[in-house]
């Protein structure tokens, strides 16, 4: 059934719905699938231009995946070696595999991809990059311009595509060697894939799969018809599944958090003339008391209705994220904090010091609601503190421009430590999106510079770790406090309850339907 025939029938739904009538979903065995979980790319399916970052790329192979549990298993590669001086990958590749257009993955297919991606003019970074080549046909040699060992992310996460077919329309007609190949894709509405006849890895039961691109109301009526099988829920929405349908609570590391200003409002601007700095909370005092004085349970219970949990660092429950850089909610201590640095009370409540007000806009992207709940709530508990952050919702291009001088509720959360790197690295700061605070501090620097020069991933914990907290300092709310992390929410979804999606990962942030990540696993579960 096409979108729009779904949303011709929601009126129906709707009118079921308001006599407590609902659909269940049917248990006879299904080949093909329906699912609604959001995250249609804005420049289709070519990961040399982002897509699969944040997800299985699904319709290209990676080098290497990761298992339920984050232990990382071959895929096109069979094995892989990196140089004692940490400046080059050799990996060797299975020999069997084959695009959807029967054609075979060769080496040079994956050198094409990597060298490809660098100047392709998308979101990813392959700076380090200095070359990849093909040394036969299942062997690629990978040379960096300096140890990096985050370009192992690379590995998971950029999908091969076909050096001899590779085009300017390729985002729209994707080929590559993984589960599925792309049926139709009818742009704002939906997706339709079916399986790769030339997939060398375990097929799913599933031989097609529509994916739906409507909003949550629309997705929900939609499942409540039984048209759809699986479904991303809102916070809001969470707790009533439909019959014949399953609640599936995914953690995650898809956070919320608040970024600082870190220097003083002195006239400095950006290379486009916005405006850099903020005289509130450039003071460590200040940033440090928001730290001790948000009640992040409080915010999980009223902005996320429970969905979440709290945050304190950027990669929580993550290998390379520090547990003791955690804090306790104390709003004494903050106080404390704030009377100590000579943040007085004024006539009104709000702190003044000298003649700069305690008050400052806290943004975030307009059509977010789930934004907006976190900051209405997080400013009514500044209030007790003396502190004013005033709500404002706007468009990511006005908060572009205003970043640098203004709080923002931003969303991270990645399975690569490197973007932990790009939020507190002093010489990325204001670059894009990455350290819009221009967070700077010399020991965190260090850290990150140990971090990449490790012999393995493995290795290089430590040095993340104390880079959040060694200690005595770090980027955490312990140390400088360059954020304010708040929640990391749940990834709720309502499940056909025919259908087992066996176990899931820890999901990163929610571009890019990280629920398929495991999607060769899922099965039909009813007689």
């Amino acid at each position: 059934m096409t979108t729009m025939a779904i949303i011709r029938n929601l009126s129906l739904v709707a009118l079921s719905l308001t006599f407590g009538l609902s659909t269940p979903a049917l248990a006879a065995p299904k080949s093909e699938l329906v699912l609604a979980i959001g995250g249609e790319p804005d420049q289709g399916y070519d990961p040399l231009l982002d897509w699969g970052r944040y997800g299985h790329p699904l319709f290209q192979s990676t080098l290497l995946t990761r298992d339920a549990q984050m232990n990382v298993k071959p895929d096109l590669a069979t094995q892989v070696a990196l140089s004692d001086d940490r400046l080059t990958w050799t990996i060797a590749l299975r020999s069997d595999a084959k695009f959807s257009d029967g054609t075979p993955v060769t080496a040079e297919d994956v050198a094409f991809t990597f060298n490809k991606a660098k100047t392709a003019g998308g979101a990813l970074d392959l700076w380090v990059l200095k070359q990849a080549r093909a040394i036969d046909d299942t062997t690629v040699e990978i040379t960096l311009s300096e140890p990096w060992i985050t370009f192992s992310e690379f590995l998971f996460t950029l999908g091969i595509v076909p050096s001899k077919s590779y085009g300017p329309d390729y985002s729209r007609h994707p080929v590559g060697s993984g589960p599925y190949e792309m049926v139709s894709w009818t742009e704002g509405e939906q997706l339709i894939v079916k399986q790769n006849p030339h997939y060398y890895g375990k097929q799913s039961p599933f031989e097609r799969i529509t994916f739906l691109f409507t909003g949550d109301d629309t997705s929900l009526a939609a499942t409540h018809a039984g048209q759809v099988d699986v479904v991303s829920v809102p916070a809001p929405s969470a707790d009533a599944p439909p019959a014949g349908f399953k609640q599936v609570v995914v953690d995650s590391v898809d956070n919320r958090g608040m970024s600082f200003p870190m220097l003083p409002d002195d006239g400095k601007t950006t290379s486009d003339g916005y405006p850099i700095g903020n005289d509130v909370t450039s003071d460590l005092a200040i940033r440090q008391a928001i730290n001790l004085g948000v009640d992040r349970e409080q915010i999980v219970e009223v902005a996320l209705f429970g969905h979440g949990t709290p945050a304190y660092g950027p990669a929580d429950g993550l290998p390379w994220s520090n547990p003791k850089a955690a804090i306790a909610h104390d709003p004494d201590a903050a106080r404390a904090l704030l009377d100590a640095a000579g943040w007085a009370a004024g006539s009104d409540g709000i702190r003044q010091k000298d003649d700069v007000r305690a008050s400052f806009s806290l943004i975030y992207p307009a059509s977010d609601s789930t934004r907006q709940a976190i900051v209405v709530t997080v400013a009514e508990q500044l209030k007790a503190l003396g502190i004013e952050a005033i709500p404002q919702g706007k468009s990511w291009d006005v908060i572009e421009r205003e970043m640098q001088a203004s709080p923002v509720l931003f969303g991270w959360g990645s399975h690569n430590p490197l973007e932990v790197y790009s939020l507190y690295q002093s010489s990325w700061a204001g670059q894009a999106l990455y350290n819009p605070g221009y967070f700077s501090d010399p020991d965190v620097d260090a850290h990150f510079a140990a971090a990449q020069a490790a012999e393995s991933l493995e290795a290089s914990y430590p040095h993340w770790q104390a880079a959040e907290w060694d200690g005595e300092s770090g980027f955490s709310a312990k140390g400088k406090a360059g954020w304010a992390w708040l929640v990391n929410l749940d990834h709720i979804y309502y499940v056909n309850e025919c259908i087992d999606l066996g176990a899931t990962q820890i999901e990163p942030h929610g571009h890019g339907w990280p629920i398929t990540s495991m999607i060769q696993n899922w099965k039909w579960d009813c007689e």
